[in-house]
């Protein structure tokens, strides 16, 4: 090869060098897209993870009744006479449930209540029968009603309606087993169910004690 043959193979090899331009690859969004959604499904399911799984520290020693879940409660302390303790455990949809707090009366008497006698007033509340959805056959009491008669070794002392409504249903388990209201008063040994308006229980909610108040007042015999 000659040298002008050379010279002239170096100058190609350089023109072709400066016509090469570096390529560029272009990231598509769908690409960036498809990148990010696996850190953002994992921080989700982490947030998830979070509410549904809660820290051991977190949790009670043993789980909520299915009283506290549900239901508030109320109390309605010396209801018209001195010792006659009743709660009320209020539904979210408005149902109040109605029985005898732990600090009633009857309680301390020997042996607790005996018997559980509902033929008070003019009528047996145990023979009531309401049905449908609107409750047909529902009476409709004053908060000073008589529901039934708890009666114990030493007496009877009178339960009452506690919240003005509709009775729905009065707990006939008790008439064979009075022995429910001394193991389990608020839950088995309920009372009754009653459904006030919701104007009626406004007015009744401002006549009973929250469970902190009802501690408080029944400190020195409240067994907690």
């Amino acid at each position: 090869m000659t040298e002008q043959n050379a010279d002239e193979s170096n100058t190609v090899q350089t023109s072709n060098l400066d016509d090469v331009k570096p390529a560029i690859v272009a990231c598509s969004h769908s690409d960036t897209a498809q990148k990010s959604e696996p850190l953002i499904e994992e921080l989700q399911d982490e947030e998830l993870r979070k509410l549904l799984v809660p820290k051991l520290e977190n949790l009670p020693i043993s789980p909520p009744s299915a009283v506290k879940s549900n239901f508030v409660t109320y109390f309605a302390p010396d209801f018209m006479k001195p010792g006659h303790d009743q709660y009320v455990h209020r539904h979210a949809n408005g149902l109040c449930i109605i029985g005898l707090a732990p600090t009633h009366i009857a309680f301390k008497d020997e042996g607790g209540v005996t018997s559980v006698d509902f033929n008070v007033g003019k009528s047996d509340r145990s023979g009531i029968k309401v049905s449908g959805k609107r409750k047909k056959n529902a009476q409709h009491f004053e908060s000073n009603t008589a529901l039934c008669k708890a009666c114990t070794k030493d007496g009877s002392y009178i339960v009452r309606c506690c919240v003005k409504g509709s009775l729905l249903e009065v707990n006939d388990r008790l008439i064979k087993q009075p022995e429910l209201l001394n193991s389990s008063a608020d839950r088995e040994g309920y009372i009754a169910i009653i459904m006030p308006r919701p104007a009626d229980w406004i007015k009744a909610k401002t006549t009973l004690l929250g469970i902190e108040e009802y501690r408080e007042l029944r400190k020195d015999t409240l067994q907690l």
